[in-house]
């Protein structure tokens, strides 16, 4: 008897995975790890039509990127698992099998109609008001199928090469019911559930038959997916238990939608370019047009703020801490806990994550791009003083790339003076001072760092007879051109001695 949970991620092929796509397999991986059980990777492609060559190549990256270790499935170098193969479209006569299986049972059915026919058959039913447009139960006895054309009419059609799909029969009065981890109790009546294709004319599952089926052989405990498979759910239900597989059917949860950030209606990637923010993990070029989507790596989101941040769209651990490492989340992590209600997609705390998991960075890990961006812009820049950039200047930014836009004052000695600070603050006294801490740089000898130069400039001014406190916001700006910003013996220290002179120097002589 199987004890630990198997859990499946299968996404389609189709493009770009959304961040609503992360989300699912970041639940299902938590859920996956905090019960001690196992997760795959499952390519759901039998959607030929829809296939974009490159997508699962990019799904598979961005689920490495964010952290998402994959026990078993599809991966970048092949599949790994007993249960291969892990792509839909290799498993076409295990559908096929299973169907054929249906039919003779008496569960499916054969049916020859043409496109023009089918909606043929839905402009009648809407032109009379029927409650839904659909083939099912009453409307099923009217077409062409297995169910009112002849055996061996239908076999001679079969053997002519004709087109068919194969469709489930559904009941006509049948109370269908399922337990949904996050929702509680679904009831649908059968008459409510539409006689689905399940195997389709090019030999090919639909995505009902081939789920139920995958899930059934890789031994699937529990299916957690999107908010948008729940109408879904009672089909698959009746599937499991024409099957036989009633008894061993996974348990269900239905995630909460994203939702727009105004709160109204699910998130679109036409919704993240007005708001000016991404929707994909990743950056995505489509191989069609040549259309360059956002990501937020290229963004400059780290992907642990990504996935604090997305962990807590639908699910919320009942404490007050907001941030969490990966092992934290899946120690906090419980199906109980998500919402039923949509979650709102807030850009600014995806920022706000961001900012927090920048300040916990190691100065190391963030210098190389403060080193390549101080680089590309002509400046000399070693990996020291990339460090100490970072040190002086991370907990003021939200993403990486910010640090040397912050640094241009270290980098670039003033041309212009803030004039607000200059009229209030630049005077005879504040020259005084930039005079003599000037002087006695020329001989300072000890090495040229923060608790030094702050010693230094505090023994000057006292010497002076000169208050600290009425010339420091001079002495920013002589030495940046600002009136405010990060610590001041700090940014000295990364200037240099000789640079510090130097722009003093230039400050006396551009500020008369």
């Amino acid at each position: 008897m199987q004890t630990s949970p198997r859990v499946r991620f299968a996404p389609s092929p189709t493009g770009p995975l959304h961040i609503g796509g992360v989300r699912t397999a970041l639940y299902n991986y938590l859920f996956a790890r905090k019960m001690g059980g196992q997760m795959l990777l499952r390519i759901e492609d039998t959607d030929q039509n829809r296939f974009v060559p490159g997508a699962e190549q990019y799904i598979i990256e961005a689920l490495n990127w964010v952290g998402i270790q994959i026990d078993e499935g599809q991966t970048a170098d092949g599949p790994v698992g007993a249960d291969a193969p892990y792509r839909q479209s290799e498993r076409k006569a295990i559908y096929q099998k299973e169907a054929l299986r249906l039919v003779d049972e008496g569960k499916a059915y054969y049916a020859f109609d043409t496109a023009e026919e089918l909606d043929a058959m839905r402009a009648r039913l809407e032109a009379a008001n029927a409650p839904a447009a659909q083939y099912n139960a009453i409307t099923r006895m009217q077409m062409k199928n297995a169910l009112t054309l002849p055996a061996d009419e239908v076999k001679a059609r079969i053997e002519g090469g004709e087109p068919y799909v194969i469709r489930l029969k559904t009941p006509r009065k049948e109370e269908v019911r399922l337990n949904d981890l996050v929702r509680g109790w679904v009831n649908v009546h059968s008459s409510a559930i539409d006689d689905k294709v399940l195997l389709k004319s090019d030999g090919l599952p639909t995505y009902h038959l081939a789920n139920v089926v995958d899930d059934h052989l890789m031994r699937i405990t529990h299916v957690i997916r999107g908010e948008e498979w729940l109408p879904s759910a009672p089909l698959h239900v009746l599937l499991y238990r024409y099957l036989g597989w009633e008894d061993t059917m996974p348990q269900f949860a239905h995630l909460p939608l994203l939702l727009k950030p105004e709160g109204n209606g699910k998130l679109s990637k036409r919704d993240a370019d007005l708001g000016g923010f991404p929707v994909f993990p990743l950056e995505w070029t489509d191989p069609f047009t040549g259309t360059v989507a956002r990501g937020f790596r290229e963004d400059g989101y780290l992907p642990e703020a990504l996935v604090n941040f997305v962990s807590l769209l639908g699910w919320n651990p009942g404490t007050e801490q907001e941030l969490f490492t990966m092992d934290e989340l899946i120690d906090a992590f419980d199906l109980e806990k998500i919402h039923k209600g949509g979650a709102r997609f807030d850009i600014e705390k995806a920022k706000w994550f961001n900012h927090q998991y920048i300040r916990q960075q190691p100065n190391e890990k963030l210098a190389p791009v403060v080193l390549k961006q101080a680089q590309d812009a002509g400046f000399d820049c070693s990996e020291e003083k990339a460090e100490k950039i970072v040190a002086l200047l991370k907990e003021r930014v939200t993403f990486a790339n910010e640090l040397f836009t912050e640094a241009k004052t270290i980098f670039y000695a003033p041309t212009d003076y803030d004039e607000t600070v200059r009229a209030a603050k630049w005077n005879d006294e504040a020259r005084r001072a930039v005079v003599a801490f000037r002087d006695r740089l020329v001989q300072f000898e000890k090495p040229f760092e923060a608790d030094a130069i702050k010693q230094l400039l505090s023994d000057t001014l006292v010497q002076a007879g000169i208050k600290q406190g009425k010339v420091m916001q001079a002495m920013r700006l002589a030495l940046t051109g600002l009136g405010t910003g990060p610590d001041l013996m700090l940014t000295m220290e990364i200037v240099g001695k000789v640079g510090v002179m130097e722009r003093l120097e230039n400050a006396m002589t551009t500020l008369q």
